[in-house]
Order: C-alpha cells, then sequence, then structure tokens
C-alpha cells in the first residue's frame, strides 16, 4: 500500500492506495540469461515453463530437466544466495544457442513483430492447425467475461492487473493467471498446463482482459488452443495469422455482444433458436 492524495468532485483528502507489484524476472537457461520481463511476483516457474513453450523451444513438459530459482552472484562465487527474481531451467538434448536466442528476445521485445517475414519465422517454430472439431455455445461464451472478473482477486484491489482464463466446453473456468504484463498470464497458464501435463490445449479456449494481438493469437496456437477471446480489438496482424492458421478469434466479447473475425465455424448453439416471423418471411421471400 502507499499514501496518496486523491481529488473528487473539488475536495482533496490523503488516502491509502493499492499498488500492483512490478519486478524483473531473469529467465536463465543453463545458467546463462535468456531473458528478462518485467512481471508480477507469483506463479515464476509457471511462467518460465509457459515463456519456453510460446516461445517455441518446447512442446512437452519431459524436455525439462530442471526448473527452479536461481542464485544471485555478487562477484563472489562463495557468496551466492537464492532470489526470487531468477529462475534457472535446464532443458534436455537441446542444441539451442542462448546467446543467439537471447538476441532475438530482445530484438523482438524492443521493437515488436510485424509484416509477413515475421508471419515466417513463427511458422518455422512448428505451428499446428487447432483443434476443429472443437465446438463451443455462443451462450456459453457469453459468460467468460464474468466469470473471468469473479476470479481477479488482485485486480479488485489493484485495478492493475491483466488476466488470462482457461476455460473449457462447458464454461468452467479451469484455471485463471494474473500479471502486469498481458503476455505474462498467458505464459503462466500455458505453463500451468505444461506442467499438470495438460498441453495441447485443444479442449479448451482462452479467455484474456486486453486487446487479442498478434503475440497472444501466436502464444494461444503453440498451447494447441482453438479458440481465443477478449474484451477488446484484435490487431490486423492478429486477425491474418488466425485466418491463416484455423483458429477462432473473438473481440469485444461484453455483455451479450461479440465480434467474430476468425473460424465462426467453432461457435454453435446446442439448442437451435426458434425462427421468428419476421425471419421466416424474410427467408421465404414473403415478406413486402
Amino acid at each position: 500500500m502507499t499514501q496518496v492524495t486523491e481529488w473528487q468532485d473539488g475536495q482533496v483528502r490523503r488516502a491509502q492506495d493499492f499498488l500492483v507489484a512490478e519486478e524483473p524476472l531473469e529467465i536463465r537457461l543453463d545458467g546463462t540469461p535468456l531473458s528478462v520481463t518485467m512481471r508480477t511476483p507469483g506463479h515464476d516457474l509457471e511462467l518460465t515453463a509457459g515463456f519456453l513453450v510460446t516461445e517455441g523451444l518446447i512442446e512437452k513438459r519431459e524436455q525439462i530437466v530442471s526448473l527452479d530459482y536461481g542464485k544471485t552472484d555478487y562477484g563472489n562465487t562463495t557468496n551466492t544466495q537464492a532470489s526470487g527474481n531468477i529462475v534457472d531451467v535446464q532443458l534436455a538434448e537441446t542444441s539451442l544457442d542462448p546467446e543467439q536466442i537471447r538476441r532475438n528476445f530482445f530484438m523482438t521485445s524492443s521493437c515488436g513483430v510485424c509484416g509477413k517475414a515475421s508471419i515466417e519465422a513463427v511458422k518455422a517454430h512448428g505451428l499446428r492447425r487447432p483443434n476443429p472439431n472443437f465446438l463451443l455455445d455462443p451462450e456459453v461464451l457469453c459468460t467468460f467475461p464474468n466469470s473471468l472478473k469473479a476470479a481477479q482477486s488482485i485486480f479488485d484491489r489493484t485495478g492493475g492487473l491483466h488476466a488470462a482464463g482457461l476455460f473449457d466446453a462447458q464454461g468452467k473456468l479451469v484455471v485463471l493467471r494474473e500479471d502486469v504484463g498481458r503476455h505474462n498470464a498467458v505464459d503462466k497458464v500455458v505453463g500451468w498446463a505444461l506442467l499438470a501435463g495438460r498441453l495441447p490445449l485443444a479442449d479448451y479456449a482462452l479467455m484474456v482482459s486486453g486487446r487479442g494481438g498478434f503475440e497472444i493469437v501466436q502464444k494461444a496456437l503453440l498451447a494447441g488452443m482453438p479458440l481465443l477471446a477478449s474484451v477488446s480489438a484484435p490487431s490486423s496482424l492478429a486477425v491474418r495469422l488466425a485466418r491463416e492458421t484455423g483458429l477462432t478469434l473473438v473481440g469485444f466479447l461484453r455483455g451479450r455482444r461479440f465480434m467474430v473475425y476468425s473460424g465462426e465455424e467453432r461457435l454453435q448453439p446446442k439448442t437451435p433458436r426458434p425462427i421468428s416471423p419476421a425471419q421466416l418471411q424474410f427467408l421465404t421471400g414473403t415478406h413486402s
């Protein structure tokens, strides 16, 4: 908590406010720094595991030999201590060049992803078309936002966190993760699934509190999710990638309204609604 000055209707008062925690997390591969991300502390091992999946470095839990908090070295090898801001992971039978990977991640974080070349680079990671047999009732989809909001305990206190929730086809919220970074929230969900032995997530839908950007679509695809929904708008590149890969992409999911940008065939009501007289006249051409 922190003390703030609150202005409301011309009145000024001192008040206490909750702040969302934000600290750097250094991910190391076999002791070599791989990436640094600003995140909300908590579920760091899931975040790291999910990051490895959604960056295309691993696909299975068995590829992780060890995953634990690393140690801070203050220049003296005899004076090290465990740090809550370092996670060290060791992978099995990897030929990855940590330095090359680190440079690539730095470029991605600094300049973003754009253009056809970036899409081709993502495909090189082995993107697969998601499960074509996954179906979701639109009525069930409309329950996602309220379920997500009800489970956001930290957001209620701070108002400063993104959320990602994994839902099954019956609308049950399976797992929710919050983070100051929307990408991190997704990585935590994916990491939870990896460590629980649930990948690929071929029979689940992902709901995010932010917009459906290219990176979020990419992460959903690499985790095997067939449907991604967000409360805000997707980007043009996100829509393009979703259509090329067959992902169902939903935006502006609020209340009982949403927009489908790709893969509308997965959204099918369990019980067809009766046709109104006006619709019947239009379909039969008997309207005047």
